[in-house]
């Protein structure tokens, strides 16, 4: 049995959407925040369309649910292609300080133009985006080394547009997760769906954490799954495996047992892993 795609589409983020391509007009650097578990998959297809030729910060957070040496391989990656990342753990404030130079430095080269024109210098503005629950809030409250956007590890937290003061340097304005209207790419929206970037009535747990099962095995991970269930993985499908192991430690309850296991690796209960690597490697 196929279940349907994973979609989801809400209203709110439709709305967010027009309102946020209103307010890019008027900002002058754009924080791009992905999931470092898989930054290729949180890469929002319009995101570079939208800004134009704005400076941009691209910022890879949730760095301590990867292991160190895949944050090397991304950066001399990514720098192939022209990018330099910004590696947060926002809700430990790793990283951010980083994040508020290279902001302060796009910053001056705007002051610099508007000199060069004539006109006075007036604080960087600026706006964070990025997919659902990816940390952008997290990434926020550590800017302003205060709590003022709510955060919370479930998707669609930050329904509307409002600037918040870091300094007399920078204005910041906390957007709503944006999603493609469409995700065409299943596979980067089982990832999605994995990692919770996503809201969850877009999907289907069991099926979830069936894929999870067979993308572990496929990157050689599927020992996190052994060490944390003392079960085997060996031959299983991820379906079968599944259902195995909701006889084994859940009474026979598979939608508690998908659950348990997509939290698990949520909350870094599995280990550091990374879903995602650089296409060289």
């Amino acid at each position: 049995m196929t279940s349907p795609p994973i979609q989801w589409y809400p209203g709110h983020i439709a709305k967010a959407e027009k309102a946020l391509q209103e307010q890019l007009k008027k900002v002058d650097v754009v924080l791009e925040v992905r999931d470092a578990r898989i930054p290729l998959a949180t890469e929002h297809p319009q995101v570079k369309q939208w800004i134009g030729s704005k400076e941009r910060v691209l910022v890879l957070n949730r760095v301590d649910m990867i292991p160190d040496r895949l944050r090397q391989h991304w950066t001399e990656w990514l720098k192939v292609q022209g990018e330099e990342p910004y590696f947060t753990d926002a809700q430990h404030g790793k990283g951010v300080d980083a994040v508020t130079k290279a902001v302060q430095a796009a910053g001056s080269k705007m002051n610099q133009r508007r000199r060069d024109r004539g006109m006075l210098p007036r604080p960087v503005r600026a706006v964070v985006i990025g997919f659902p629950n990816v940390g952008k809030s997290a990434l926020i409250n550590r800017l302003l080394k205060r709590r003022v956007v709510d955060s919370a590890r479930r998707p669609g937290v930050t329904r509307q547009l409002r600037w918040v003061r870091i300094s007399d340097q920078i204005e910041l304005l906390d957007a709503p997760g944006v999603l493609p209207s469409k995700l065409s790419d299943q596979q980067a929206a089982l990832k999605l769906a994995i990692c919770d970037d996503i809201g969850e009535a877009a999907y289907d747990n069991q099926r979830v954490a069936a894929a999870l099962v067979d993308l572990l095995k496929k990157i050689q991970m599927e020992s996190a799954l052994q060490s944390r269930y003392e079960l085997e993985v060996a031959d299983s499908t991820g379906e079968t495996y599944l259902h195995t192991l909701a006889e084994w430690r859940y009474q026979g309850d598979v939608e508690r047992t998908a659950r348990q296991l997509l939290n698990d690796f949520r909350v870094g209960q599995l280990g550091a892993i990374a879903l995602e690597y650089p296409p060289d490697l």
